[in-house]
């Protein structure tokens, strides 16, 4: 038998990096046993169905690469089917009609301005072994009769999940942590149908830095902003496989292709994974630097054309000549026009941070920059020679060369994290130019 799996989210009209990561999980099972991902947009909201979010969602699952291979089924289009087995419900008095008040109604059809309510037999156990919790159980005594049917009219989701999963042929159901409460219900919703169970795998929890469980209110979790800052959708999708499951030989950044064939669904541990901000950089940064010169100088186009110097002064060939400085120092595609802006801007950005921490709390900044003016006037424009100077002038003041070149950097660039400083000064630009922004930071000292 072929796995069928599904992940089936509500159109919120952003992608949580935690329905990422189990949109992920649910095709990375699909695609490493030959099974099929089933797309399924959890709708029966109302008020929260709309076409753009919907289309938001589909967006950065084919941004991240994930192709589903049935789907996308929107549940508000079942609304029938989900009332269908309402009906049947009721009528054989697993379950009832309720008013606003929770006072249960006579009736046996679904019927305007009342709700139903699933009858909890008394007396049971509910169990299942999940895959990556092992065996769970639940007392029906411990459970509430619970609303399958809103007085508006629409299925509630408990119910539309039992329906579709049982329709659908869904075999795993992989999904977060924070659901599992809600399996004891499918299930009897599932018996009460004589339908099979799924095999269900819930994810365990993502957390921030505070162990917290991630939050939109308070963590970076959109993975549009993550798009827009310049992630590699390579990257991430490394990276949120490596969120609650590692490969066995330990080596944790590489192509997707090999994490297919490593991948079982058996290998989830159930300890809360800690979104790393700073893991994710350093994934996405060995995945840039691994990029040819070409592709990255296609992918790197739209931060490019959306940079802030004016189109006339950019070239092309010195941009592309840059990328040999840069690339490896890179963590976003979004870090590269503050790696070469200087080169194209008539002067450098003024970074607050950068002249506070070198030219006002920096040692000896006004003599650095008098003693490389002047040294600069006439010395050979040359790499290797500017470095010698810059590095006697330092020496002269008491300073190695890294703390030497620092009031420099920033007179020239504007920053103090950049490119190769004396390559770029003597390949891109004029002893001139040079001397200028010196002088124009000498003067604002």
């Amino acid at each position: 038998m072929i796995d069928r799996v599904r992940f089936a989210p509500s159109p919120t009209g952003f992608l949580h990096v935690g329905s990422a990561r189990t949109a992920l999980f649910n095709w990375l099972h699909a695609r490493s046993t030959g099974g099929t991902f089933v797309l399924r947009v959890e709708d029966t909201d109302a008020e929260r169905n709309r076409p753009e979010l919907v289309s938001n969602l589909l967006a950065e699952l084919e941004w991240l690469g994930l192709d589903w291979d049935e789907g996308p089924y929107h549940q508000s289009e079942r609304r029938e089917r989900h009332r269908e087995v309402v009906e049947d419900l009721l009528g054989r008095g697993l379950a009832y009609l309720c008013d606003a008040d929770n006072r249960e109604v006579d009736g046996s059809s679904v019927t305007d301005g009342l709700a139903a309510r699933f009858r909890m037999p008394v007396g049971q156990r509910v169990g299942f072994d999940d895959i990556v919790r092992g065996e769970v159980s639940f007392a029906t005594d411990d459970l509430e009769d619970f609303v399958i049917w809103r007085s508006n009219g629409s299925p509630m989701f408990l119910l539309a999940n039992a329906v579709d999963d049982a329709d659908m042929r869904i075999t795993h159901a992989i999904r977060g942590e924070d659901l599992l409460s809600g399996v004891p219900k499918v299930l009897l919703l599932l018996d009460a149908m004589g339908a099979p169970h799924p095999t269900y795998a819930h994810l365990p929890l993502l957390v921030n830095e505070q162990r917290k469980k991630l939050s939109k209110r308070r963590d970076d979790v959109s993975i549009a902003d993550y798009r827009e800052r310049g992630y590699l959708a390579e990257a991430m999708v490394n990276y949120l496989a490596l969120l609650g499951w590692g490969p066995p030989d330990d080596v944790e950044i590489r192509p997707l292709h090999e994490i297919v064939e490593l991948f079982r669904i058996e290998d989830v541990n159930k300890a809360p994974a800690f979104f790393d901000l700073k893991k994710l950089e350093h994934v996405n940064a060995t995945h840039l630097r691994a990029l040819p010169k070409d592709e990255f100088i296609e992918r790197v186009g739209p931060w490019i054309d959306d940079a802030p110097w004016p189109a006339d002064r950019f070239d092309p060939a010195i941009f592309s000549t840059m990328v040999d400085l840069v690339q490896e120092k890179l963590r976003t595609f979004g870090d590269t026009t503050r790696f070469v802006d200087f080169l194209f801007l008539e002067d450098p950005v003024d970074d607050a941070d950068s002249w506070e921490k070198t030219m006002v709390k920096g040692r000896s900044a006004a003599e650095v920059l008098d003693g490389t003016a002047a040294a600069f006037a006439d010395c050979a424009w040359e790499a290797g020679v500017l470095k010698d100077v810059v590095a006697e002038v330092g020496e002269g003041v008491g300073l190695k060369l890294g703390k030497a070149q620092a009031p420099l950097r920033v007179a020239v660039t504007g920053r103090t994290v950049g490119p190769p400083l004396f390559e770029t000064m003597a390949d891109f630009m004029e002893r001139s130019e040079v001397l200028r922004r010196i002088a124009r930071a000498r003067a604002r000292l």
